[in-house]
Formats: structure tokens, C-alpha cells, sequence
């Protein structure tokens, strides 16, 4: 797997993915940057939310879960100095459907980052990860 990340100016740099796609990063306007683009620390915070979502969303459906939306909240701490690492990160689920199972939604989230989550394996090493969730019953009519 192979990255590329070009220099565009100041501190913006152009991202581009093995499968083709792009976007602008940035350090932030008081470094330098532009607060226009995102910064390569908030894509990591993307990443293991949309890792894990992937996850979740992917087995809810194999276990026949009728699931209609899935939103992750997450919310990290950093290391106070440089470099500034995350040392704990929370990922907090609202999962809304039909009939929900808790059992099979607490079971979807808990493989993701216990077994499928290439992100937050990836991190573990240096944050301390937790998750939790609450089930939102679909309104009807």
C-alpha cells in the first residue's frame, strides 16, 4: 500500500490515497496552516470512527439487524507535550433501527475494535480505547 502527500503551501499539504482519492490537510491557522483543511490528527479521530463503523454497520447486516442510521461520537485526550499522541479515545455509538438487538449491537461494536478494526489496533499501543452505545428505536408513522 502506497501514500502520497505533496507540499501545496505554507503548512496545506495535498493527500493522496492508494485508491486514487484526495483531500487538503493542514496544520492549524495559528500554526501556520489554514482552518479549512483538515489536520492529520483530526483524520486519525475519522479514521477509528469510520473503521469501527464500517465494522459495526457491516455485521448488524449480516446478522438480518434492521439498522437505518449509525452515527460515532468520538472523543480523545492527548499526551500534554510533544509529541502529542492520544492517550485515551472514546467512541460512543447511537444506533438506530428497528427492533434492535442490544445483544447483537453490543456484539457488533465489541468484534469491531476486539477483532476487525485495523485503526484502533493501530492505536492501542498509545491510547487507552473504549466504546459504548445506546439503541434508538425507529418512529414511525
Amino acid at each position: 500500500m502506497e501514500a502520497k502527500v505533496k507540499w501545496v503551501e505554507d503548512l496545506t499539504f495535498m493527500a493522496e490515497a492508494p485508491s486514487g482519492n484526495t483531500l487538503l490537510m493542514s496544520a492549524g491557522k495559528n500554526s501556520g496552516g489554514k482552518d479549512s483543511c483538515l489536520r492529520p490528527m483530526e483524520m486519525l479521530l475519522l479514521a477509528i470512527g469510520g473503521c469501527a463503523s464500517i465494522d459495526v454497520i457491516s455485521i448488524l447486516k449480516k446478522s438480518r439487524q434492521d439498522v437505518v442510521d449509525c452515527e460515532v461520537s468520538i472523543s480523545a485526550e492527548r499526551h500534554d507535550g510533544v509529541p502529542a499522541y492520544f492517550t485515551k479515545i472514546n467512541c460512543h455509538f447511537t444506533v438506530t433501527g428497528n427492533s434492535l438487538s442490544d445483544k447483537q449491537v453490543k456484539r457488533a461494536i465489541d468484534l469491531s475494535f476486539e477483532k476487525y478494526c485495523s485503526v484502533s489496533f493501530t492505536l492501542k499501543e498509545t491510547a487507552e480505547i473504549s466504546w459504548d452505545y445506546v439503541i434508538v428505536e425507529c418512529k414511525t408513522g
